[in-house]
């Protein structure tokens, strides 16, 4: 039998539809979904099984104009990743078409293409019409020439499985790099906050910015088979704390209730999911935050 791996990379513009493609792939969610933009920090890597190959694929954020240090540090992952890959492939959205970001994106490409498989997958084509969908991808493949380019719906699950077949392809020969049944390289504790972190933005919409992060402090497993998990939610000012908590407690009960849920089905047993919200003014500028996201401090710098 000869098996292939390798590390494939899903980049593109914020709410291109990544972590939906990423957990679509997988089958399982390792990504966290919302309908705002800019919700995956860390390199989150999902590993799926295609016959004798196996993908690991990481899931980038969105590449967009950085302002702040960590916009900044999610950009330079982003780009680490699609680097260090050996495909690449770029997420497009249908509808919005070849955008300033798009633009930018390829001129990146231009730079860490070379010598590297790079694909287009034209992504929510259900939003727009046939024509307009072969306008979209002339115009793509003649700003840059993608190895092959997929028209798709990763919420609906439309052409995932040809691209998912044809990327276990393209991967080198090799070893597995993960245990057959593994879907994920990030720690647990790391998952268990992100679940969190994505019911807060749920939950919160418009009224809270990107300046909350959540970190597990402590995971303990019980003998009764269930595990305890103690959380902190760190915000940058008192007001924030006030809206995470909600009037009477009621929003951070319904995020630990909604969080819990998802762990519980998630790890397939009880979880007592413990959550505290803390002031930290500074944490947009603590190097120990930007490890706990799997993001470099460093690259945050101007």
């Amino acid at each position: 039998m000869t098996t292939r791996a390798g590390f494939i990379a899903l980049i593109g513009e914020p709410n291109a539809g990544k972590s939906t493609l990423l957990n679509r792939m997988v089958g399982a969610k390792v990504s966290i979904v919302t309908h705002k933009v800019q919700t995956t920090r860390a390199r989150i890597r999902g590993v799926a099984m295609e016959g004798d190959s196996q993908l690991v694929f990481v899931d980038t954020p969105g590449l967009f104009k950085p302002r702040r240090r960590l916009d900044r540090a999610m950009v330079a992952a982003a780009w680490g990743g699609a680097a260090d890959a050996d495909v690449v492939v770029l997420l497009v959205e249908a509808h919005r078409g070849v955008t300033e970001g798009v633009e930018r994106i390829l001129e990146g490409l231009e730079e860490i293409g070379q010598g590297r498989t790079v694909a287009l997958a034209i992504n929510k084509i259900d939003k727009v019409q046939a024509e307009d969908l072969l306008a979209l991808t002339k115009k793509l493949n003649d700003a840059y020439a993608f190895a092959e380019t997929f028209l798709i719906s990763a919420e609906r699950g439309h052409g995932v499985d040809d691209l998912r077949h044809w990327l276990a392809n393209e991967l080198p020969e090799g070893p597995w790099l993960y245990p057959e049944d593994q879907i994920a390289d990030l720690p647990m504790r790391m998952i268990a906050a992100e679940m969190t972190r994505e019911k807060l933005t749920l939950r919160l919409h418009q009224e809270l910015p990107y300046q909350l992060t959540v970190e597990t402090v402590n995971w303990e497993e019980r003998k009764d088979g269930s595990a305890k998990i103690d959380q902190i939610i760190y915000v940058v000012r008192d007001g924030h704390k006030g809206i995470v908590l909600g009037k009477r407690g009621e929003t951070i009960k319904a995020v630990s209730q909604a969080a819990r849920a998802e762990l519980e089905e998630f790890l397939d047993r009880k979880v007592h999911l413990f959550l505290q919200v803390k002031v930290r003014p500074n944490w947009l500028e603590e190097a120990e935050r930007y490890s706990e996201m799997g993001l470099d401090f460093k690259d945050g710098n101007a």
